[in-house]
């Protein structure tokens, strides 16, 4: 047949069969061959010693044509791609790989699934287009930042109710902490903190971007004004008691660290939990105990510096004072406060004019003065104020003297009377008479 006639080469072998053949019509000395080709001359001469026996095709490589000595049994090919379809439908070739190897027992390599899937239309090659940003060296030291922010996401997918999950990552290590609430605000926002002190210690600063939670939005008053201060989230006003420094984000991008980090989350721990069958923020949370350790060990980065810039919290801080909502009241003269529509009494003499309202963590409350506890109740029910005797209104009774008694006129009469005025000494009176 014809197509018996054609030899398959490559470029590489097209210009070495040129050589080599030169070699055979002594053209060219086997040295100089070697030298051009880097090979030695003692493989040079193997290759004319095949190119004689065998012809031109002695020159293609033998290993072409035939399966790879590495190839995979296509019963473990077959076994991998069913489990992807019957259990991990949807997961990404590396974090499938990582399921097989941990759980089923299948080692192998993200590109060699990534190529199955691909061959079995089970996964498309995807490209993003990526807009220009200005690059930001990493911080050299562990806990010299810490970028912050809450995910809105349906974690849970539909098994539960939607929840927030606050992530914590190291700009330096990118050592992730995170935890799941209901929604995101004060409280969670301190709550998480509270948890990454007692877990790492105080780090140098925080990176976060404007949500109502990390910066107020409140004007500044006239006293901000005159000490040159603006106002402060209650999460900002713990963080300055703390010596951490804030630091507010102009766009998601320039926190981009945590961002990466909530698309990896969405990815990896939505279907780690769609696998634990997870049903709730507190099987959620603990999950995320075991979870995390193996997250860190995998995608941690060592820091610049080896030095932990992380601060250990001084035994004489009570954090939950700190980290909770303060508000300030006014103290009525009767030594009440009103508080959310709520009314509380003193019980102790105070020369206080003024009283602060916390609010924790844990859900308990303190009104205090000066940083020391008052002792205080709730007014269930305001008593009732005693209201005034209504009066009564005497009817008027007209003078004697009264300009009306001057006149006589039948009931269907209407009188208009007009201003006296003196014109040549005479005064002018008009009665209208209407029927």
């Amino acid at each position: 047949m014809a197509g018996e006639d054609i030899i398959m080469m490559s470029q590489k072998e097209l210009s070495r069969l040129h050589l080599i053949r030169k070699v055979l019509e002594k053209k060219l000395k086997q040295v100089n061959a070697a030298n051009i080709l880097r090979l030695s001359t003692r493989q040079i001469r193997r290759i004319i010693k095949r190119v004689r026996k065998e012809g031109d095709k002695a020159i293609v490589h033998k290993s072409r044509g035939r399966p790879s000595n590495r190839k995979l049994p296509e019963k473990l090919k077959d076994r991998a791609i069913k489990l992807y379809r019957d259990k991990y439908q949807g997961f990404g070739p590396t974090l499938a790989v990582e399921e097989l190897e941990e759980t089923d027992k299948i080692k192998l390599s993200d590109e060699t699934l990534r190529l199955w899937l691909i061959a079995e239309g089970q996964w498309k090659k995807s490209r993003k287009s990526r807009k220009h940003r200005a690059w930001r060296e990493r911080k050299h030291h562990f806990g010299e930042m810490l970028q912050l922010d809450g995910s809105h996401h349906d974690w849970l997918e539909a098994r539960a109710p939607e929840c927030v999950l606050m992530g914590y990552i190291d700009d330096a290590t990118n050592t992730v902490f995170a935890r799941f609430y209901t929604y995101e605000g004060t409280f969670p926002a301190m709550d998480s903190f509270k948890r990454y002190i007692n877990k790492h210690g105080l780090p140098q600063s925080i990176y976060l971007d404007k949500h109502t939670t990390y910066k107020s939005t409140a004007k500044p008053t006239i006293e901000d004004e005159l000490n040159n201060t603006k106002p402060l989230s209650q999460f900002e006003r713990a963080l300055n008691e703390l010596g951490v420094e804030v630091i507010h984000a102009q766009s998601p991008q320039a926190k981009g660290r945590v961002e990466r980090l909530f698309g990896t989350f969405q990815d990896r721990l939505i279907k780690k939990m769609r696998l634990e069958k997870i049903k709730t923020v507190d099987q959620a949370n603990r999950f995320l105990k075991h979870y995390l350790p193996k997250h860190n060990k995998r995608f941690r980065v060592s820091a610049l510096e080896k030095a932990d810039l992380h601060r250990a919290l001084p035994q004489n801080i009570n954090l939950d004072k700190i980290l909770c909502i303060k508000t300030e009241h006014p103290l009525r003269n009767d030594f009440t406060a009103a508080h959310n529509k709520k009314l509380y009494q003193i019980l102790q003499p105070t020369t206080a004019k003024k009283v602060t309202v916390e609010e924790r963590i844990n859900g308990t409350m303190f009104i205090t003065y000066k940083g020391k506890p008052l002792k205080y109740k709730q007014i269930a029910k305001k008593p009732a104020q005693a209201k005034p005797e209504p009066k009564i209104k005497k009817p008027f009774i007209p003078p004697k003297d009264h300009p009306y008694k001057s006149f006589k006129v039948s009931p269907y009469t209407y009188i208009h009377s007009y201003p006296q005025k003196e014109e040549s000494g005479k005064e002018e009176k008009e009665l209208l008479q209407v029927h």
